[in-house]
């Protein structure tokens, strides 16, 4: 392991990553969630918990792709032509779906329009992340240092899966947020839901986990062969501690650690891609190093970025601790 600017900026954009995954996942399962609810009371609820910290969850987002553009240029010119479909689609949702949060307080009569609006766009957004996580997994075929693939080639079964497994994930995330934030009914319909999209998020995971090291030989190798497998088998059994706290946690009826356990999960689930992707930064032949900018131009970012990202982890802390505790049905956005 070099561990350089490069690894470094490696780092910092794979927490980015995650980092917007456990935040805009359950903003975006929430949404999911939307159509399930019983009244246009609680969805209001359901809308309230997520109002005050929504749009910062996305600066991750922003953070990732910029950083990856700005420091891993030759990785962001092969997998934009890769990926065009796929990440157009999910930008058109994510506005969809900013667009209906603020409209569908001002109107009675298109209310159920902006309501299906933030349905749509939430589950397409979630897709189609999925669908470009798969796409990563199996591999972008490189020649001389450009996508030389197919308009697509993200386009497989393994790809549709995966982008299933996001949807499930995200919703479970978005249901352990809501028994987390909300009492009553809603708290009660979604600690039920809970219990469902957990087995079946871990089911796809479990489908997902099986079919990955087929995807490359090196994956394969690695999964499966000393000292790579040693790293492997710690991802499995953290993932039966949590499994366990989460259903555990749900049977008890406790508020918090659900929604813990759940978020737990994805970040061992993070880990396991990241073992299987390490160093690769397209897989299955650009590195980290060969994709990474020079390090003048790392140097200079990583200043900015030492700034910046406690910056943002400071201020989304600080929203979140504002708003602690459960959402009151009769306040909320307007």
């Amino acid at each position: 392991m070099e561990f350089d600017l490069a690894f470094i900026w490696a780092g910092l954009i794979a927490f980015s990553v995650l980092t917007y995954v456990i935040l805009d996942g359950f903003d975006l399962g929430l949404g999911i969630l939307f159509p399930f609810a019983k009244s246009d009371r609680d969805r209001d609820v359901m809308m309230n918990s997520v109002a005050p910290v929504w749009d910062g969850n996305e600066t991750w987002l922003v953070l990732g792709g910029g950083g990856l553009f700005a420091v891993f240029p030759l990785a962001y010119a092969i997998i934009m032509p890769a990926l065009y479909m796929p990440i157009i689609l999910m930008l058109l949702a994510l506005v969809f779906r900013g667009v209906s949060f603020e409209y569908r307080w001002r109107t009675t009569r298109w209310r159920k329009v902006w309501d299906a609006a933030f349905f749509g766009g939430s589950t397409i957004a979630a897709l189609c992340q999925g669908i470009a996580l798969g796409a990563l997994v199996q591999g972008i075929e490189v020649s001389e240092r450009a996508y030389a693939g197919g308009w697509f080639d993200w386009l497989t079964p393994f790809s549709i899966l995966t982008g299933v497994a996001v949807v499930v994930g995200y919703a479970l995330l978005g249901a352990a947020w809501l028994v987390m934030k909300t009492a009553g009914e809603v708290q009660a319909q979604m600690r039920g839901f809970a219990v469902y999209l957990g087995a079946a998020t871990l089911g796809l995971i479990g489908v997902v986990s099986l079919m990955t090291p087929f995807q490359d030989p090196v994956y394969l190798q690695r999964w499966f062969n000393l000292p790579g497998s040693l790293w492997t088998m710690v991802v499995p059994l953290l993932m039966l501690v949590l499994t366990w706290r989460f259903f555990a946690s749900l049977k008890a009826e406790k508020d918090h650690e659900p929604f813990f356990a759940a978020l737990g999960i994805f970040v061992v689930s993070f880990i396991g891609i990241g073992i299987s992707f390490y160093p690769m930064m397209v897989p299955p032949s650009v590195t980290i190093w060969q994709a990474a900018a020079p390090d003048v131009s790392l140097g200079f970012a990583l200043v900015g970025a030492v700034v910046l990202v406690p910056l943002i982890l400071g201020y989304t802390a600080y929203a979140y601790w504002v708003f602690r505790g459960k959402v009151d049905p009769e306040e909320g956005y307007h």
